[in-house]
């Protein structure tokens, strides 16, 4: 019998490209509150907790109270997008993720998203009874590169870390599944270098066999 295996995904840039979405998003709310980001500053947060970044935007004006605020007010604006425009899947993630759950893999949803973006995403791609998990921000208490995200995944899943799959499009996010004792997959859409096992363009440039081989050459000890 084989034994069992897991896929961990993150979410923006890897299962859809929602990084429109939240740029329009956070350039609402910060204006509202009387400040200009630029998209380069955007970009260098993408990714990221909320509260990670927001205090380098706000300054001295940050607090916890604030912070919050806003990042709730810039979040109920992202799914606002999701719920009115919709999003789809990234070339070959949704056949990839039927294949999978055909073979047996488990399969969750880890992500530095607050759970409600990710629960919109979802509902939006149709896609809820195909993830056994979903780890979101308020369930972990460092983002990535910490490994905590895929470390709560799999064991959400039941699957130890030996036995996962990551699928990522950040640097930190490879950084993290290597931390955790993980094989990994980067999505390199732009053709920046990402430090994983397998790199591609796009997940519908896999071979059949990616997902299997890779896990069958196991993880190299530190």
């Amino acid at each position: 019998m084989r034994e069992t295996r897991a896929v961990l995904w993150d979410m923006d840039g890897t299962l859809i490209d929602s990084e429109e979405f939240h740029w329009l998003a956070w350039h609402e709310t910060m204006s509202v509150e009387g400040f200009e980001i630029t998209r380069k500053q955007f970009l260098a947060s993408f990714g990221q907790r909320n509260d990670s970044f927001l205090p380098l935007w706000l300054g001295q004006s940050a607090n916890r109270r604030r912070i919050i605020r806003i990042a709730d007010a810039k979040e109920k604006r992202y799914r606002a997008y999701v719920r009115t425009d919709g999003v789809s899947f990234l070339p070959g993630v949704s056949e990839w993720i039927h294949r999978l759950h055909r073979q047996g893999w488990l399969q969750a949803v880890a992500s530095s998203a607050p759970r409600a973006n990710i629960e919109a995403i979802l509902e939006s791609l149709g896609a809820k009874n195909l993830f056994h998990a979903v780890v979101s921000a308020e369930d972990v208490s460092r983002g990535k590169p910490d490994p905590e995200v895929f470390l709560v995944a799999a064991s959400r899943v039941g699957i130890p870390p030996h036995r996962c799959i990551v699928v990522e499009d950040a640097v930190a996010g490879i950084e993290a599944a290597r931390s955790a004792g993980m094989r990994s997959i980067g999505v390199s859409r732009d053709g920046k270098y990402l430090a994983a096992d397998v790199v591609a363009r796009s997940l519908e440039l896999l071979s059949p066999q990616t997902f299997d081989t890779l896990l069958s050459t196991g993880v190299k000890k530190k």
